[in-house]
């Protein structure tokens, strides 16, 4: 299949494109490596360094690589950051996919994967969260990612060949486990790569916020899902589509590890004593946020391999030893 990645040159987008390479597919990766990385674009997928809004140009590429899908990663995705700066992230998130849509509109182009987000539950009252749980995001960042969400809903009966698939993921980590790709953000904001970085004293030390949850530690509880798995996820969600559906899937292991577990599994893992501060809360943070991801399952048969934070923690850190400045070493 023809496949066109957004967002490509970035973390979750770059693994995706390993694996459709190696699936045989023809990938062609559109990013305007605002936050992405040139060196993530894996060798024998075509690049064109592009924002979302050109639209005419985007529809020229549709065309001519005869793309049959697209797979939309291209996004901002900072929560305090969408809090500070709602316009861009409405402009980037919500504008941005209406003009991708536009220009599959004008190549004819009708498969569509969506990169959603557990932000469009907002805090839900209990876990773990299914795709029926009521969505009432408490960030711009949500809601700019609920509005694609509403938009592919109407889009999609509006033309009945059009088909899209929305994966609603939770928290991602690690790296490729052969050591090709990894994570690199700037800011950078995840657990894993912070703890990773301070690990390597490249950080003075790592902040956790909250000790006083109602957890069995009293941190917060997330579910990480391993980014080779979120990869996989797509690529099968891309596979089961037919014309004229659209559907929505959790990705997530099913199952939550707290900060402090997190944190106890890295120290393992690197051999690393590293410094750990302890602050209050942030505000907004729920104390247990993990996925129902049995439709997943049930409907294509997806399952994570990576179900131990451990496994998760050494495929990130096989990578950040070797590149502990991201892809400018």
């Amino acid at each position: 299949m023809n496949v066109m990645v957004t967002g490509g040159a970035g973390y979750i987008g770059s693994h995706t494109v390993k694996q459709l390479l190696e699936l045989g597919h023809k990938v062609v990766v559109v990013d305007n490596l605002f936050r992405g990385h040139e060196k993530a674009v894996c060798e024998g997928a075509a690049f064109h360094k592009i924002g979302l809004w050109e639209t005419e140009k985007l529809a020229e590429i549709l065309l001519k690589n005869q793309v049959d899908c697209v797979m939309h990663f291209a996004a901002l995705a900072y929560v305090s950051e969408s809090v500070a700066e709602p316009l861009s992230y409405y402009e980037n998130n919500t504008a941005g996919a209406i003009c991708l849509l536009n220009a599959m509109k004008l190549a004819q182009v009708k498969r569509f994967i969506f990169s959603s987000t557990c932000a469009t539950y907002g805090e839900p009252s209990s876990t773990p969260i299914a795709e029926s749980t009521k969505q009432e995001p408490v960030n711009p960042y949500g809601w700019s990612k609920l509005c694609v969400e509403r938009v592919l809903k109407d889009y999609g009966v509006a033309d009945n060949e059009f088909s899209y698939v929305g994966l609603r993921y939770f928290n991602v980590a690690g790296c490729a486990a052969d050591g090709s790709l990894g994570e690199d953000h700037s800011p950078e904001t995840h657990l894993i790569p912070v703890a990773l970085h301070t690990a390597l004293q490249n950080r003075k030390k790592i902040t956790v916020y909250g000790t006083d949850y109602g957890t069995p530690d009293g941190t917060c509880i997330r579910d990480y899902v391993h980014v080779e798995d979120l990869s996989n996820a797509h690529i099968m969600a891309m596979n089961s589509m037919k014309s004229g559906e659209g559907t929505f899937y959790n990705v997530g292991i099913g199952k939550g590890y707290s900060v402090r577990q997190v944190l106890d599994a890295i120290r393992r893992v690197t051999g690393v004593d590293f410094p750990i501060e302890y602050g209050k809360r942030r505000p907004g943070d729920p104390p247990v946020l993990y996925a129902n991801a049995q439709k997943i399952r049930t409907k294509l048969g997806w399952s994570a391999k990576y179900t131990e934070i451990e496994p998760i923690v050494e495929t990130a850190w096989n990578w950040f030893k070797s590149h502990p400045n991201g892809y400018s070493d």
